[in-house]
């Protein structure tokens, strides 16, 4: 079989994850033939028990899941990446300088650089450290958690921001000057989000959320019209075209119109605090080594209530950003005052009255579980001071809240196999378990990972959609290192090969 084409039986397959006790066999290890009709699932039965009809895949025994979401990613910026020079690794600031004044200038004549790291550096970017290593060239390093931008001087002057001796911009002029480094051709955009599509496929992604921060109804349906197949996909909307959505109409859940049943209205997304990467989140005790510093609130509790309430009575869920435990009071708070449906983004830091509050509310948490790992160093040592539970993914899940998985790509690399080695094993790299008590059973990270979330999660069964899976490891039992280097042997969409190795 090729990819494209569309499979009829998956035969000898292990299934696992959601749906495996309703198997028609004695044994969860005994294989099964899972038979496809029309882009769902109609029929499962011992191997070999019923005839097949249409395209064989076969399973040769590997094992079967329903297919992964990543329910937090900015599509275009992710797909950009991929020709943006990563500085993650360096150390200091001088080093993360010399890299991007070594990689080769863009078509628009920038130099850009992704992913540097500075709360732990021993040195501090500074406008002439930049400008002593990349000259006149515009040059820009966004932050891995993409709250602030390092600019020289000359890419200060071309985007008309003023120049102080940092050279940092954090949160709103940060996100514009992204807006306009992600302000590219169409058709370049375009081939690049399509490939980024396909390597996501590779890692058993059937669908994401995009929380791109454009109006991505007009994006999603260029796309649709040129081609796009790969996945599903269900956008936000910023609060700055929330006239625009509703002037359009456009309703949570509804499928794009004019296009495919593929791509879906998303939520409002809202942004209502910092980071903790940037030190702007914002919370209940100041950051270590800080004059008093809480972090900041971007919008304010009032002003939050307003534009949710907007959006309910529009038909829109909400997402709302929030990272530091005083942002995700107030979210939780804009949320029980409106009757808003939607989810958390982040929830990194929480405090244990708001815990429960989730499940109560029926608020996700959308979290991305890579960034605990990402972020352990710098957690332990500038929120020090915090009493509220970081990244406590076993304490949502215990008190019943629905998690849904994703990267924050670019952030993190979108890779649910990733993320679900993080939310298990707590670690990479060979290190100790950080914050082993939030750690999560296998089966719930891999609820977590699929559509649903961790309390609906896709399942295999009858009259499901086809979104599956054959990977080669058993996801339930996998160590930290299979998981993260699972190989992927197949991913369907509604029954069609989007990928098979």
């Amino acid at each position: 079989m090729n990819v494209g084409e569309r499979v009829g039986v998956i035969r000898g397959a292990r299934v696992r994850g959601p749906g495996r006790e309703l198997l028609p066999v004695a044994d969860g290890d005994d294989l099964v033939d899972v038979f496809l009709l029309d882009g769902d699932i109609v029929d499962i039965a011992p191997t070999g028990v019923l005839s097949a009809d249409g395209a064989v895949l076969d399973a040769d025994g590997r094992f079967l899941i329903p297919g992964l979401w990543d329910h937090h990613v900015h599509v275009t910026q992710w797909a950009l990446a991929a020709e943006r020079v990563s500085v993650l690794e360096a150390a200091t600031a001088v080093e993360a300088a010399r890299r991007v004044a070594g990689s080769p200038v863009l078509a628009d004549g920038r130099r850009v650089g992704v992913g540097f790291r500075d709360a732990l550096w021993g040195d501090a970017p500074s406008l002439a450290l930049l400008d002593e290593h990349t000259g006149d060239v515009p040059t820009y390093l966004i932050n891995a958690d993409v709250h602030s931008v390092w600019l020289n001087s000359a890419a200060l002057r071309r985007e008309s921001m003023p120049v102080d001796a940092g050279g940092i911009l954090r949160e709103g002029p940060a996100f514009e000057v992204s807006r306009r480094l992600n302000d590219v051709p169409a058709d370049h955009a375009d081939a690049l989000v399509a490939a980024m599509a396909r390597r996501a496929a590779a890692r058993g992604v059937v669908g994401l959320v995009d929380l791109d921060m454009a109006w991505n109804e007009e994006a999603w349906a260029r796309r649709v019209a040129g081609g796009f197949d790969t996945l599903r996909v269900s956008f936000g909307i910023y609060p700055e075209h929330l006239d625009r959505a509703i002037a359009a109409a456009l309703r949570t859940g509804d499928p794009l119109r004019d296009a495919t049943d593929l791509v879906h209205v998303g939520s409002l997304k809202v942004i209502t605090d910092g980071s903790l990467g940037t030190r702007t989140a914002a919370c209940s005790h100041p950051y270590a080594g800080s004059d008093g510093d809480r972090g900041m609130l971007t919008v304010a509790p009032e002003a939050l209530v307003e534009v949710m309430t907007r959006a309910t009575a529009a038909g829109l869920s909400c997402a709302i950003h929030a990272i530091g435990d005083v942002a995700n009071s107030h979210a939780l708070d804009a949320f029980a005052v409106t009757g808003a449906t939607g989810t958390i983004e982040h929830a990194q830091l929480v405090s244990a009255s708001d815990i429960p509050r989730f499940a109560r509310l029926g608020v996700g948490a959308s979290v991305q579980p890579e960034h605990a790992v990402d972020d352990r160093d710098l957690t332990d040592e500038v929120w020090a001071a915090q009493t509220a539970t970081p990244y406590p993914l076993r304490a949502l899940a215990d008190a019943g809240a629905t998690l849904l998985f994703g990267s924050d790509a670019p952030v993190s690399p979108l890779d649910p196999w990733a993320g679900m080695a993080a939310a298990v094993h707590r670690t990479r790299d060979g290190r100790p378990a950080w914050r082993p008590e939030q750690a999560l059973d296998a089966a719930t990270a891999l609820a977590a990972s699929t559509r649903g979330g961790s309390t609906d999660p896709a399942t295999i069964r009858p009259g499901a959609p086809a979104d599956l899976v054959l990977c080669e490891a058993d996801p339930l039992v996998a160590s930290e290192s299979e998981l993260r280097g699972m190989t992927v042997g197949a991913t369907m969409l509604a029954g069609r090969l989007t990928h098979l190795s």
